[in-house]
């Protein structure tokens, strides 16, 4: 497989391939589109299966990383990045801070922040070799660890799908089955077991199950049976693509509103959605609130309040995409694309006519 034939590639405006043997490092940073401003998105660990399954990750993410940024009205481009975990044992401090290196080498084109597999400690290691990289810290001006605003973003956006679709205004006797318990889905389920919503979970990690199990009364289910249980909503929290036409087909919910990043597996199954009657978030428009934190850290801006806000108005945000998508009986994730792909075309075209003028 080549770069530039690969399905997910999209126009890309730069993909870095990364290696350092003495470290073992081997990542990938795709920088998906500049034209908003310097591509801001996380940096994954995971041990992937192949090569090609991390290309794959790293251009569909840096992709959704574009249009997450752009429908938030955040000053940044697109971008990713995946380091394959190594196999065995290895010196993760020597292995970020060469990953630091080269994005340090991309003179500020691309900036990191934490994402699956990585923490705000694997940031601050990163911060010893460049500048650019957030989600640092809670001291004056930073943010920290972005997850707890990813989650507000999801329950803002979850609580503005259950008003749309389900003509309610609280959250309380409702069921929400929540796919992965990481940083974002217990603050999620806090979140929502406070609102009185019933909870049914999963996750790959069982001591993560029966603290969600103790803490909040949740009801434990297999990893292959969350996407079929009957719910009011399904959160995916975990990774992506668990949208497929296999699984819609089995979704026994009215809607589908969480924090995973890509969860359509292809760009037909937001439509298979619809056909199902099911009201689809779609995924970074509704987790943009990780990515508004660390904006606000990455220009020096960071008020809690003001970033809470914002975060919050995600929820408004997906109204008027749900509205719109009615309107012209398209699915949501169409219409959310279009907007995006508005956005990015016209600060594309505004600096492009900046150039030539200049």
């Amino acid at each position: 497989m080549t770069v530039f034939s690969a399905a997910d590639f999209s126009n890309h405006e730069q993909v870095v391939f990364v290696q350092d043997a003495e470290t073992g490092l081997k990542a990938i940073i795709a920088l998906h589109s500049t034209a908003l401003g310097p591509a801001a998105g996380g940096c994954r660990m995971w041990r992937y299966a192949s090569d090609e399954e991390a290309i794959r990750d790293a251009l569909r993410l840096s992709k959704g990383m574009s249009h997450k940024n752009a429908m938030a009205d955040l000053p940044l481009g697109g971008g990713k990045s995946v380091i394959i975990a190594p196999e065995g044992s290895y010196d993760r401090q020597a292995l970020l801070r060469a990953f630091g290196r080269a994005i340090h080498s991309l003179g500020g084109r691309y900036i990191t922040a934490e994402d699956v597999g990585t923490s705000v400690a694997d940031m601050l290691v990163i911060r010893q070799e460049t500048p650019h990289v957030s989600g640092l810290s809670t001291e004056p001006g930073k943010g920290g660890d972005p997850s707890p605003y990813t989650a507000l973003g999801v329950y803002s956006g979850i609580k503005a799908s259950v008003r749309h679709k389900l003509g309610k205004d609280s959250l309380e006797g409702l069921t929400v089955a929540v796919q992965g318990l990481g940083n974002v889905g217990r603050h999620l389920c806090a979140m929502l077991h406070k609102d009185g919503a019933k909870l049914i979970v999963t996750d790959i990690a069982q001591d993560r199950v029966q603290a969600a199990v103790e803490a909040w009364g949740a009801k434990a289910v297999g990893l292959g049976e969350i996407l079929s249980v009957e719910a009011d909503v399904l959160a995916p929290c975990a990774l992506g693509a668990v949208l497929t036409a296999e699984t819609i087909a089995k979704l026994n919910v009215s809607i589908v509103a969480g924090a995973a990043n890509n969860q359509l597996a292809t760009a037909e199954d937001g439509e298979r959605i619809r056909q199902r009657g099911i009201l689809y978030a779609p995924d970074y428009v509704i987790n943009a609130g990780g990515i508004i934190a660390v904006s606000h850290e990455i220009l020096n801006q960071f008020e809690e309040p003001v970033v809470i806000a914002k975060v919050e108005a995600i929820g408004a945000r997906l109204a008027g995409i749900f509205a719109q998508a009615d309107k012209e009986g398209l699915s949501t994730a169409t219409v959310a694309d279009r907007l995006a792909e508005e956005k990015i075309a016209a600060a594309r075209k505004k600096n492009a006519a900046t150039t030539k003028a200049a």
